[in-house]
């Protein structure tokens, strides 16, 4: 596939499952031995399966979550998405209570896709930004 079709496919991704919470539509991006290499997440994560707990985690915690791609790039069977994260923390987040609080983080994703779905997935994630914003650690 072109590196424009690449872009297409992780930008509708973006949009249908993590936006839109369309966990059904997960196996037509994400293919059976996809495997997300997050160090936040204390869980592996591979397939389908995987990625529908993770973005229930997610949603569940912050269910107005919207992903912003402010960029993407591609190269090859790589592209790389710097996204604007936005949420209000409503359930828990990995333990944490629901604080009520509106949070924007940065993310920076490299995905490889191959035929046409994403295989594998490098995760950069605010996490500290995030932990803040929530109340969950003090600001210096």
């Amino acid at each position: 596939m072109s590196t424009e079709a690449n872009k297409a496919v992780v930008r509708r991704y973006a949009e249908q499952v993590w936006n839109g919470g369309d966990l059904t539509a997960v196996e037509e991006f994400i293919a059976p031995d996809y495997v997300r290499h997050d160090p936040g997440l204390p869980m592996e994560v591979r397939g389908p399966d995987g990625v529908r707990a993770v973005i229930s985690a997610y949603r569940n915690a912050l269910p107005d979550l919207h992903l912003t791609a402010d960029d993407l790039l591609a190269e090859g069977d790589r592209v790389v998405a710097r996204w604007d994260v936005r949420g209000t923390h409503q359930g828990d987040l990995m333990g944490i209570p629901p604080s009520g609080r509106a949070v924007e983080i940065t993310a920076i994703e490299i995905f490889r896709l191959d035929g046409g779905k994403i295989v594998e997935q490098w995760v950069a994630v605010d996490n500290l930004g995030l932990m803040r914003q929530i109340g969950a650690l003090e600001t210096a």
